[in-house]
């Protein structure tokens, strides 16, 4: 009987480590090849882990809430079948089985956080002062982004710190105790920039314990709920927030939905408010590239392509996969985006490029009721615009003739936040000016 191995996949190449959210299988369970056996959790998104082979889950080494490095073997199954021992793949092919590359020299701006088996003796390479960096020195840099971000943060020479993870690699748990021990930071060199995005940093975030009371049922946080809290403290730290709310009228939009919806079913596709939403936004974004932009120090960075985040609500947590070039999509190529990306993180398929690399977001609060709501900026970018409920409301409307009537008509309220270090008040009332105007004339044969 063959023995299969079950491996922590990378699921991205910046990733180097996964947490085991949830087992769907036990010990003694027959599986499918293909079929879901766990469900992970990394810094980038949650996924269900297919089985790679059909057979009996024999063992299961990793615990439910333990994080391991990426090419852990954390499962085992036994086939009938005579099969080579192989990893897990994620849902989507980043090609995590080929060899691993050689690890990059340690003066490289983006270094891979992956982690490797112990790779041949290589040429030592130059480090940044001159000296020779060895090949244990560099695997023992190929630490996490958070990592490397604590320890830019705190400016520590990750090569100081003894590392107690795969191939003597520094662990968050390595830093943190090294940086208590109160060890000189003198003899760090030139700090890194954090490889997690350019904005700076506000320190490393601590949330302040409380005691409970009988009764009280406590449980920790999951991982994506844990990235979520420590992401929204650091963009109110960072970006100095500014909300401005604007009435949108969306009769015109409702009465083309209605007679549009029978066209774009049969072309598979739902037409809702948000493709109308999307599409607006993404035309007004290249009239306001400051909306669009990011904050780098003191530089700002101006970006070319539009990709737009949707924020999706899930039982488990919040995601905000990432429609990418939306300005250049149709209406009918917006709304298919948006249920597809939709569906596919509420089925956790969605895969980590897809949550990445977004310049503005959306989120729709009113799709639960809310009337409206001031949403915290997605880092590192400079604005966020939130939906409040689309609905039918009384309207005070001024005829041609000069007389005040009150009409009934689809309304709903948005609000931007946005960051005002580099968003002045004009800029992001100029934005949600146009938003307001082009929604509310919207041209049918847009669609």
């Amino acid at each position: 009987m063959a023995r299969v191995e079950v491996v922590m996949p990378q699921m991205g190449e910046s990733i180097a480590e996964g947490t085991v959210s949830r087992w769907l299988k036990s010990v003694g369970d027959e599986v499918k090849r293909d079929e879901p056996i766990l469900e992970i959790s990394t810094d980038k998104v949650d996924a269900e882990i297919p089985s790679p082979a059909e057979g009996i889950l024999a063992e299961i080494r990793v615990p439910e809430g333990e994080t391991v490095e990426v090419q852990t073997v954390i499962a085992v199954l036994e086939t009938d079948k005579a099969a080579p021992v192989s990893a897990a793949s994620p849902p989507s092919p980043p090609a995590a089985e080929a060899p691993p590359a050689p690890p990059e020299p340690a003066a490289a701006p983006e270094p891979v956080a992956a982690a490797v088996a112990p790779a041949p003796p290589q040429p030592a390479a130059p480090k940044s002062d001159g000296a020779v960096q060895t090949a244990e020195e560099r695997l023992r840099q190929r630490s996490t982004p958070l990592v490397r971000k604590i320890a830019a943060e705190h400016h520590v020479d990750i090569g100081q710190v003894p590392g107690t993870g795969h191939a003597g690699r520094v662990t968050k748990k390595d830093i943190l105790a090294f940086i208590e021990s109160g060890a000189p930071a003198a003899a760090a060199g030139p700090a890194r920039p954090a490889a997690t995005h350019p904005v700076a940093s506000a320190g490393e975030i601590v949330h302040p314990t409380v005691g409970a009371w009988e009764g009280d049922r406590v449980e920790p946080m999951s991982k994506i709920r844990k990235l979520t809290a420590d992401h929204m403290i650091m963009s109110r730290r960072t970006s100095a927030h500014v909300t401005s709310f604007y009435e949108i009228d969306f009769t015109t939009i409702a009465a083309i939905r209605q007679a549009k919806k029978q066209e774009f079913q049969d072309r598979g596709a739902k037409l809702t408010y948000m493709a109308f939403i999307v599409k607006a936004v993404a035309d007004n974004l290249q009239k306001h590239p400051v909306v669009n932009a990011s904050v780098s120090g003191d530089t700002i960075i101006y970006r070319k392509s539009i990709n737009i985040g949707m924020a999706v609500a899930l039982d488990w947590g919040l995601i905000v996969p990432v429609i990418r070039n939306a300005d250049e999509l149709s209406m009918l190529g917006i709304a298919k985006s948006i249920a597809d990306m939709a569906d596919r993180a509420r089925s956790k398929r969605l895969n980590p490029d897809e949550v990445q690399k977004g310049t503005f977001t959306i989120t729709n609060p009113g799709v639960f009721g809310s009337y409206i709501g001031t949403p915290i900026i997605n880092q590192p970018q400079v604005g966020i615009l939130g939906v409040g409920a689309i609905e039918k409301r009384p309207k005070i409307l001024t005829l041609d003739d000069g007389q005040d009537v009150i009409a009934i008509r689809t309304m709903s309220m948005f609000s931007l936040s946005y960051d005002h270090r580099i968003v002045d008040g004009a800029d992001g009332d100029r934005f949600m000016a146009d938003l307001k105007r082009d929604l509310e004339s919207f041209p049918e044969g847009a669609l």
